[in-house]
């Protein structure tokens, strides 16, 4: 189905058609008429699926038909990250180009001037606000802002906010928006809890279920079974081999993420590492680097896993395998967006079989792994069930490798976000 087959305003339609969005992908498909009827949804839905249009988009059509002549805060966009944040704000800006619509973005680890413009905002009114809960609730104790007015209140990510701790935050919230509004939640996952919230905040509410974790089939999914100290020289051969690939190298530990990007550096790879140690202006800056190719290779702790949007991304390594499988769907999913091929490929020791394996019946797929060379020195027989404890290495490759040490769109023919 085309957009141009909703109902929706002229200058709507505008911006999609410059952002070169033609059909919808089956979240837009399903969840935006509804939206438009003004009725409450929760939807299970993945990244990648589209579903920030699926809500921006009937959101934008009821704004702007509405208006706005008391300058009042009209909608409320809560969620769990600053990149995302900073991601739907892009979103609105080119669906919105040809509208009269402001959007306020709310987050904190800013300074003092962030605070004051973010205040400033909020006091004026803005059509739509999109916050973290943190930093709104921060907000709405001590500037004085009115959300009595909030007709709209969408949560992004419902899962993963939960997971971060914000349910208390997401209720104090709440408690300050009218109870007659439409609510909106997206979510990953549709575990109990989330059933739970669901059941507090939204009213009858549809629910749409969209391809509930699975990878993109897009993505080529592979393996090396191999000792954990083969795992770096695994990662040199490939970059030595596909240099220019855009790759992100996830890792369960921060730690590792610095020793990796250390010794990849040490290499002449461009690379950079994004963990939580890194400072907001650091984060932007090692994130616009990566989009601009400046940098090719993002060495990163799950911080990322769910919290950027890059299309040409070719490249997803687990250099560990994640501990909770939907975690590897999450990583995975950085490739293989916007209509692209991407290749994911994760590097399984012996210890970590059993939960590789764990991941295999999840997708329901028994993943390829990729025989290593002869040179690479002896490798561990993949067979998870008898892999209780860690078996003496025998590879004749014995060296160490790590080094102790103590704002533009992207655009699509689908609409995938």
């Amino acid at each position: 189905m085309r957009f141009d087959e909703l109902d929706l305003e002229d200058e709507i339609l505008d911006g999609i058609d410059a952002m070169n969005f033609q059909e919808m992908t089956p979240v837009q498909e399903q969840t935006i008429p509804i939206i438009l009827e003004g009725k409450d949804i929760i939807g299970c839905a993945q990244t990648g699926t589209g579903k920030t249009a699926a809500y921006t988009l009937p959101l934008l059509n009821r704004l702007i038909r509405e208006g706005n002549p008391n300058n009042q805060v009209r909608s409320v966009i809560m969620v769990p990250t600053r990149e995302l944040a900073q991601q739907i704000d892009m979103q609105f800006e080119g669906f919105s180009y040809f509208l009269p619509i402001s959007t306020t973005v709310i987050y904190g680890g800013g300074d003092g001037a962030s605070w004051d413009q973010q205040k400033k905002s909020l006091l004026m009114g803005s059509d739509v606000v999109i916050a973290t809960p943190g930093r709104l609730l921060a907000h709405i104790a001590n500037s004085g802002i009115d959300l009595s007015h909030v007709q709209y209140f969408i949560l992004d990510e419902a899962d993963r906010m939960l997971d971060m701790g914000f349910l208390d935050d997401i209720m104090q919230i709440v408690k300050h928006i009218p109870l007659k509004r439409q609510t909106i939640m997206f979510s990953a996952t549709l575990p109990l809890k989330i059933r739970q919230l669901a059941k507090q905040i939204l009213q009858n509410p549809e629910e749409i279920n969209i391809a509930i974790s699975k990878p993109n089939e897009a993505i080529v999914q592979s393996a090396y079974i191999c000792y954990e100290t083969q795992k770096m020289t695994i990662i040199l051969d490939l970059f030595t081999k596909n240099p220019n690939k855009k790759t992100i190298i996830f890792s369960s530990s921060k730690q590792k993420v610095k020793d990796l990007a250390y010794t990849l550096k040490r290499k002449k790879f461009r690379v950079a590492a994004m963990h939580s140690d890194l400072e907001q202006e650091q984060r932007e800056a090692v994130m616009l680097d990566f989009k601009n190719s400046k940098i090719n290779i993002l060495v990163a702790t799950d911080i990322i896993a769910r919290g950027i949007d890059i299309d040409d991304i070719a490249l997803v390594v687990n250099f560990d395998v994640p501990h909770d499988p939907e975690d590897y769907i999450h990583r995975i999913g950085r490739t293989a967006r916007a209509n692209t091929d991407g290749v994911a490929i994760t590097f399984v020791s012996e210890t970590e079989q059993g939960k590789f394996h764990r991941i295999e019946k999840f997708i329901e797929k028994n993943i390829y792994k990729i025989p290593l060379p002869p040179e690479f020195g002896e490798v561990p027989t993949y067979n998870p069930k008898t892999f209780k404890h860690r078996p003496r290495h025998k590879s004749n490759n014995k060296k160490r490798y790590f080094k102790p040490r103590n704002n533009n769109t992207p655009t699509n023919k689908t609409g995938g976000h």
